[in-house]
């Protein structure tokens, strides 16, 4: 084995070994890191910044010491003292390899900027926003009735609108002397009513009559992305959206990679609850940015998250979540100010964070329960948010369960050899032909398929640079209805597919999708393993709760997520993602979580709803539960080896092949036991 150093690139995973003294934009070219370049190296253009990490990664099987890197030069230098350059990065045109290094490249850096897909979903919701403004006459001061101006506030609010003890921070109290003179006792008040328990609170003054909007953020803090909605808190209108990968991808891309960081590097949970906070600072600034507006507009701020990014983002070491019983620190909603957890927002601002369910079903979850609402369904309905931890809820006016299953990264194109997010120029739809067993595909940014005439020219900005997690889902399902795969999961010689796109690759075959003269695009055998796995772990938490239920089938799924959304229900059931239904009662909800966030921003009554509804609902602890590992190892065909899928089969036919050299481990093994 060679001793060069180890270069691990996140968030792509791409890795490599270099001789010492190479520079991190040559690695990053050998290896297809899309990493930026304008200068051609030179220092000059900046577009290279990485950011490297340093301690122990047992994901990747390296320890990063420092001096990993050469020193800090001074070409660096110069350009951080004309331009800047955010603490911790590199230029990677000038920064060396010396040792094992994990290597970050961030969003702003990558050639193919990230399309988050974390739309705001059209929904209808009753207006009751937590903040609202309220114009009032005040008294003028009296030399024969002394009192605050406070005090007189206090009155006027009580008399003309029925707000009893009202409240007010610090820094709007010392404001509010020259505002009250300046609107001729005349004031508009931003007053944050919050729930029945807690007093209004006064959180803003302006003098006169406010005209102007006020705003408040519908947060989904996700493990593989941020996505905020910016809302007017008076018409409810969706503002602006926008979304950045979740820098703490570079701790690890699934959250129990980020809870051993955290165990196993001391100050390391401190270091990933920077890095989320500085993450969602920088979203606002772009949200702002976006819709003209400052930051110390938005006055309201709600956020939904797992338990692992819950606990961090609050500045909470995660250490139980990593463990059985994982407890939680706290599973209740919590009211605070968004200066408490370091957030540039206004300084009166208030956030409000939905209630957990347990320890690894989060406030995610809960919004996505009052997005979707399972309780108030008559039939059985299945709702999955398939992310990097899938969540999944089952119920109908009877009960609800829910439970998280541990599906990784792959859905979202990582950990897939021409895996990638979604971005211009990834394959997101596929379709192989069953006879010439040749595919056809859609990219990112086009709308033309692969065959079409005008598709290279129509895809030359972009190129054509992997696929995104909905194109490996189809490009899956696809080989296994073309009878390119068996239902273990193996890809055939081109002797047994009858097709020459299927290439020796070490022992096992892979698939070629599309080359060019630099780059070719396979779907390998460990490809379909990674697939195989996270789709095993998604289908036996739904059985699992299918089990508990006493049920064999579901009425309703909805899939739920950012991803969710761009799932074809055909070849999720083709796959055996999802349990046996009929296509048309799979739907998507888009970003459910994001949604459910959006409502609690604008009805206060809602927060109520959830907390209510989430101490109603069952969790179910796959990790304890002795069924969930057979469920998993039946899961892992395709699309299962035991469970009949009778609605699948009336409408696809799936080819009876086993490509298993030592024998029948394949679909026709699987077809006799169905009888």
């Amino acid at each position: 084995m060679s001793n060069d150093p180890l270069v691990v690139f996140t968030p792509s995973g791409k890795r490599g070994r270099f001789a010492v003294g190479t520079p991190v934009l040559t690695a990053a070219r050998q290896l297809g890191v899309d990493l930026d370049s304008v200068c051609g190296g030179r220092g000059i253009c900046s577009r290279c910044q990485i950011t490297p990490s340093y301690g122990e990664f047992p994901k990747h099987g390296v320890t990063v010491t420092e001096g990993a890197l050469s020193d800090w030069n001074a070409v660096e230098e110069r350009y951080k003292s004309k331009r800047g350059l955010k603490e911790g990065r590199r230029l990677g045109c000038q920064a060396c390899v010396m040792g094992d290094v994990v290597i970050d490249v961030p969003p702003e850096s990558q050639v193919h900027k990230q399309v988050v897909r974390k739309r705001a979903e059209a929904r209808q919701i009753t207006m009751d926003p937590a903040v609202k403004l309220f114009y009032v006459a005040v008294a003028e001061p009296d030399m024969h009735d002394p009192s605050g101006d406070l005090q007189r506030l206090r009155d006027a609010l009580a008399a003309q609108w029925q707000l009893e003890d009202v409240q007010i921070d610090l820094n709007i109290l010392q404001g509010l002397q020259p505002k009250l003179r300046k609107g001729a006792w005349q004031v508009t008040c931003a007053i944050h009513l919050g729930q029945a328990s807690t007093p209004p609170r006064i959180v803003e003054v302006w003098p006169g009559f406010h005209e102007e909007p006020i705003f408040g953020l519908a947060v989904d803090l996700g493990s593989t992305t941020i996505a905020a909605h910016l809302c007017d808190l008076q018409s409810g209108e969706v503002v602006a959206s926008s979304g950045l990968m979740n820098p703490q991808i570079r701790f690890g891309e699934d959250l129990m990679s980020r809870v051993s960081y955290s165990m196993m590097n001391p100050g390391g949970a401190a270091e990933m609850t920077a890095a989320v906070r500085e993450g969602m600072n920088s979203l606002f600034g772009q949200i702002c940015a976006e819709a003209g507006i400052t930051r110390a507009d938005i006055l309201d701020l709600v956020v939904v998250c797992n338990p692992v990014m819950h606990h961090l983002f609050l500045g909470i070491d995660p250490f139980e979540l990593g463990q059985a019983p994982f407890a939680l620190a706290t599973s209740d909603a919590l009211n605070l100010t968004t200066r408490e957890v370091g957030l540039d927002l206004h300084p009166s601002a208030r956030l409000y964070m939905l209630p957990c369910i347990a320890g690894h079903v989060g406030a995610d979850a809960a919004a996505v329960a009052l997005s979707e609402a399972p309780d108030k369904s008559k039939e059985l309905l299945l709702v999955v948010d398939v992310g990097t931890n899938a969540e999944i809820l089952l119920g109908n006016t009877d009960k609800v369960l829910a439970c998280s299953s541990p599906t990784g990264p792959a859905f979202e194109g990582a950990q897939i050899s021409a895996g990638q997010r979604a971005a211009p120029g990834a394959i997101e739809r596929v379709e192989i032909d069953p006879v010439t067993k040749a595919p056809r595909f859609k990219v990112i940014g086009s709308d033309l398929w692969s065959d079409d005439p005008g598709f290279a020219a129509d895809t030359a900005r972009t190129g054509i640079t992997g696929i995104c997690g909905s194109g490996i889902i189809e490009m899956v399902a696809e080989m296994r209805l073309a009878g390119l795969l068996d239902a273990s999961g193996l890809i055939g010689s081109p002797e047994q597919t009858g097709s020459d796109r299927c290439i020796l690759d070490g022992r096992t075959y892979s698939y070629l999708v599309w080359e060019s003269e630099d780059r070719r695009i396979t779907v390998t055998n460990r490809d379909i393993r990674e697939i195989q796995m996270a789709k095993a772990a998604l289908y036996s938490g739904a059985r699992l709760l299918m089990d508990k239920f006493g049920v064999d089938h579901v009425d309703r799924i909805v899939l739920a997520g950012a991803f969710g959304a761009h799932i074809s229900p055909k070849h999720a059931m083709v796959l055996g993602m999802i349990p046996d239904a009929p296509l048309d009662q799979v739907t998507s909800a888009g970003n459910a979580a994001g949604t459910g966030a959006r409502i609690a921003l604008l009805n206060r009554e809602a927060r109520a709803l959830i907390e209510a509804t989430v101490r109603e609902i069952h969790k179910v602890e796959t990790a304890i539960e002795p069924r969930f590992q057979e469920h998993f190892v039946n899961a892992s065909a395709i699309p299962n080896a035991v469970e009949p899928f009778p609605i699948l089969n009336s409408i696809v036919t799936l080819p009876d092949v086993s490509f298993n050299q030592g024998g029948d481990s394949g679909g026709g093994g699987r077809r006799r036991r169905r009888g």
